[in-house]
């Protein structure tokens, strides 16, 4: 069992930046790949951002790359997704997932989810 708690949402005007935290606890955090989804009012949930259990390995959804940069820290506990040049359409609920089978750009492949946390981007 891997608990997930996001932190770090808010209001933020278009351009700024903002860094998501995700602490996890429970079983060994180094076992599981992460990641980070959202999901906009009336849309389904995407894919954001994605790290492997060491941090080699990254993937990106073509909408953030070049904006967004997920990383880790084994030794906290911890999955980031630093968000630099929001757009409007960054709004959405955020949300880190943990997947034993490694990384995944694929919702049905990650097994354990925190309760997201909010991002509003003005224009």
């Amino acid at each position: 069992q891997v608990q997930l708690v996001e932190s770090g949402g808010g209001l933020v005007q278009a351009g700024g930046s903002l860094r998501l935290s995700c602490a996890a606890s429970g079983r060994a955090f180094s076992d599981y790949g992460m990641g980070w989804f959202r999901q906009a009012p009336g849309k389904e949930r995407e894919f954001v951002a994605a790290i492997g259990r060491s941090a080699k390995y990254t993937y990106y959804a073509d909408s953030v790359k070049g904006r967004f940069t997920v990383s880790r820290d084994n030794a906290k506990n911890t999955v980031t997704l630093q968000m630099n040049s929001l757009k409007p359409e960054d709004t959405a609920v955020y949300y880190c997932a943990a997947n034993h089978g490694g990384f995944s750009a694929t919702m049905s492949t990650y097994t354990y989810w925190g309760q997201g946390t909010q991002v509003t981007v003005s224009s």
